[in-house]
């Protein structure tokens, strides 16, 4: 084999290369991975953004939709109530 000849110092050398580069990477990885999952700097660029989507998120999840159409639509066919019975009640509309 082509690979026998080399002495231990050539090993030990290579091996340490081979140390060094791999530190090299490992320590380019991190600032990568670093750099990656920063979401705090990534949300300041687009916080209002960020701001409006959870509004709107938090008033559809909070049954602001529904809500919102109820009132409106109730108050258009409200009038005066001329009779209660319970839950009943008979309403002059007009």
């Amino acid at each position: 084999m082509a690979g026998n000849d080399r002495t231990t110092s050539e090993i030990r050398r290579e091996i340490e290369s081979e140390r060094t580069a791999l530190a090299s990477s490992v320590d380019s990885l991190r600032n990568e991975i670093g750099e990656a999952t920063n979401i705090s700097a990534k949300l300041r660029t687009k916080l209002p953004a960020v701001a409006g989507g959870a509004l709107a998120a938090g008033f559809v999840l909070g049954g602001g939709i529904g809500a919102s159409v109820r009132f409106f639509f109730r108050k258009g066919r409200e009038g005066e109530t001329k009779a209660r019975a319970g839950r009943f009640r008979l309403v002059d509309r007009g």
